[in-house]
């Protein structure tokens, strides 16, 4: 069963990050997680983060560097790829139910999808 690639935008304001709540009705709804969404068929991870971040925020991506961690989502096919991401513009929230910055320390004690969570206990322990 092949994997499918989820792209997640790892914004960066100062030493603040981006997170946004998932909607209820989603996987993990109500969590809090890194934007970004599924890559479609074709399409390269900087392809699906303008596409996703587009829809998502509305907001442009200025240069997304290498993935820097990838995990794979437990109870699902997903394989999540953090990736960092420079936007233009100023992120809204078009898709998710609320957004917000903090550094790791302070998101770690959010409810965080379980990968993202991962991903944020990594930035700590680095």
């Amino acid at each position: 069963m092949a994997l499918i690639r989820v792209v997640a935008a790892v914004i960066r304001r100062g030493e603040e990050l981006l997170v946004c709540q998932r909607p209820p009705e989603k996987r993990h709804g109500g969590l809090w997680e890194f934007p970004g969404g599924k890559c479609e068929a074709g399409e390269t991870d900087v392809d699906a983060l303008r596409r996703e971040l587009r829809e998502e925020l509305g907001v442009e991506v200025a240069s997304a560097g290498e993935p820097t961690f990838e995990l794979r989502d437990q109870g699902s096919r997903f394989l999540i790829v953090f990736i960092p991401v420079a936007i233009r513009g100023e992120p809204q929230c078009h898709e998710h139910v609320a957004m917000r910055w903090g550094r790791p320390d302070a998101l770690v004690s959010l409810p965080l999808a379980p990968s993202d969570r991962e991903f944020v206990v990594r930035l700590l322990a680095a």
